[in-house]
């Protein structure tokens, strides 16, 4: 539902926090007639950007916890009763090489950016479809397509939920919800500071920011938008991985360990 055609628009955005989240729901609550409820594990920093956006409903929980998603889907229908916007955002990375951090590092990136994030929908969907026309937009990375050395668990995740964001968009599309996705490159937040490449001239040209991602965020959500990539040269990267997957193999075997492109945010 485009914002700001109803009265009151309600839109729900994770890790919201900091970063990313915090960026998105600060966009969000611009709009007239927007009511926001923001989800993450630090009460006091929701409730300090709730007062400086002028209110919205606090839900502080952490996302991979069992109950979560009941608990998030009772407090919005209590307060709200219905949803026009999910924002999954929330999400984190930890580097390491699959031989030395195995399947317990796959596992710990699963259980975040892409369990937590198909339990929270499962548990909003209904609300969504009730309140049609709505949308969820799922913040996957640049790393959902290209893998590099060191975050192969982390594109895993990412992987994953961008192939799961196109097949609920077809399944979705019949009851009125639109379901698009934004991946980001290399971004400056709290958990992604991206030193290496922003201390650096010549590569600091490549980050992006926070509050670019909260705009391509609205294109991909209540713009209808299938994906956007930020910055979106980055879709060539992605374009040539399907193209030239060796060369893309070559170049990124040059080096690069220590970069990671941005998640959605550093917590659940």
């Amino acid at each position: 539902m485009p914002i700001g055609s109803v009265p009151s628009v309600i839109a729900l955005v994770t890790g919201a926090s900091s970063g990313i989240g915090e960026a998105t729901a600060k966009r969000i609550a611009r709009e007239p007639g927007a009511e926001l409820v923001l989800v993450a594990r630090r009460q006091e920093r929701l409730d300090a950007i709730a007062a400086e956006i002028g209110g919205a409903t606090v839900i502080a929980v952490d996302l991979t916890e069992g109950d979560a998603p009941a608990t998030v889907a009772e407090k919005v229908e209590a307060e709200h009763g219905r949803l026009d916007l999910l924002v999954n955002n929330a999400g984190a990375a930890w580097r390491g090489k699959f031989g030395d951090t195995g399947w317990e590092n796959l596992e710990r990136h699963m259980k975040l950016n892409f369990d937590s994030v198909a339990k929270l929908t499962e548990a909003l969907l209904p609300i969504l479809r009730r309140s049609a026309p709505s949308s969820i937009v799922n913040v996957a990375s640049t790393a959902g397509r290209v893998s590099r050395a060191n975050s192969g668990a982390y594109s895993a995740s990412k992987f994953a939920l961008a192939g799961w964001t196109d097949a609920l968009h077809l399944e979705e599309r019949e009851h009125g919800v639109h379901v698009g996705m934004v991946l980001p490159g290399f971004v400056a937040t709290e958990g992604f500071p991206q030193k290496e490449l922003v201390d650096k001239p010549h590569t600091r040209w490549i980050v992006s920011t926070p509050d670019k991602v909260a705009e391509a965020i609205m294109q991909a959500g209540p713009g209808g938008k299938a994906e956007r990539y930020v910055p979106r040269a980055y879709a060539l990267a992605a374009a040539s991985r399907v193209v030239m997957p060796s060369m893309v193999r070559r170049a990124l075997s040059g080096g690069g360990k220590a970069f990671t492109p941005s998640t959605g945010s550093d917590e659940s």
